[in-house]
């Protein structure tokens, strides 16, 4: 029988990630300060503790999932406070670098072995295990755990040392940012032009100019409905911000993704923070007069 797997975050990458790891067999145990995701998740087959430090106590294997680096180094310190054999711990947040050194700082006082493992994919894509890892750190636990993340992902990949996972996943979110005002500018145009939506969709799809994000999300603004949200506007800020710091301290030019920030901005501004961001195009038909 596999291993128990604790997660702490039962969000919407981080509840459809139990879910997956429920069908493919494994025990999953889990907690959420959000009582009704608990309720929610423990009708999907997890096993709810009221903490991380409970799940310490059962799982070998734990993978965080968390919102904010606040809540993630206060989840690596009860953890390391718990007082347990050594844990596997998999952070799968997207949080800055010096975070998540933090966090594998925190946890390696205590005898545990963590892995900074961001993920690529939206929360959708998550639900269909249609997830890429960008794994780092001690590549014999990373070896060891490929049969878990087959149960919720497509791909997983060693990028070496740790920290490196979080430089791999900055570039992809750049991108990201990107494309997803791309496909909205893209869109609006053929509105503005007259062009059924869902034609506009359909032809992007089947050419040159498609990409995995215009796939994703041209749909949803071809519908104006940004609801359910696979990533929140409020939550991609604090994943622009990351980037654009990292950037920074790089010396790195992004003058695509500093043209793409007035608009999430605006977003933000005109009450989209808890749509998905694909609500990018309503900005940007505001702006045509549509």
């Amino acid at each position: 029988m596999p291993d128990k797997v604790g997660i702490v975050g039962l969000g919407i990458m981080g509840g459809a990630i139990a879910r997956n790891l429920v069908t493919a067999g494994w025990p999953v145990l889990g907690h959420d300060i959000d009582t009704k995701r608990c309720t929610e998740l423990h009708e999907s087959g997890v096993t709810i503790h009221p903490d991380a430090a409970a799940l310490a106590r059962e799982a070998p294997i734990l993978l965080l999932s968390l919102p904010s680096p606040a809540a993630a180094l206060a989840t690596a310190q009860t953890i390391a406070a718990a007082g347990v054999a050594r844990r596997v711990v998999i952070e799968a947040s997207t949080l800055a670098l010096n975070d998540k050194l933090a966090i594998e700082t925190a946890l390696r006082s205590a005898g545990h072995v963590a892995l900074d493992c961001p993920i690529s994919g939206t929360g959708a894509q998550a639900v269909t295990k249609d997830l890429v890892i960008y794994a780092s750190g001690d590549s014999q636990s990373i070896e060891a755990l490929r049969p878990l993340f087959a149960g919720f992902s497509r791909a997983v990949h060693d990028v070496g040392g740790f920290g490196n996972g979080s430089r791999m996943k900055f570039v992809a979110n750049l991108l990201v940012a990107i494309h997803n005002v791309a496909s909205a500018e893209a869109m609006v145009l053929g509105v503005k032009s007259g062009l059924d939506p869902r034609q506009v969709v359909e032809l992007v799809t089947a050419g040159a100019g498609t990409s995995r994000v215009f796939e994703l999300r041209a749909p949803m603004m071809a519908a104006r409905h940004y609801q359910p949200a696979s990533m929140r506007m409020e939550i991609w800020q604090k994943d622009m911000a990351i980037i654009s710091q990292f950037a920074a301290q790089l010396g790195c030019p992004t003058p695509l993704l500093s043209a793409t920030m007035p608009i999430y901005a605006s977003a933000m501004a005109t009450g989209h923070a808890a749509d998905d961001t694909a609500a990018a195009y309503a900005v940007l038909e505001r702006m045509a007069g549509l």
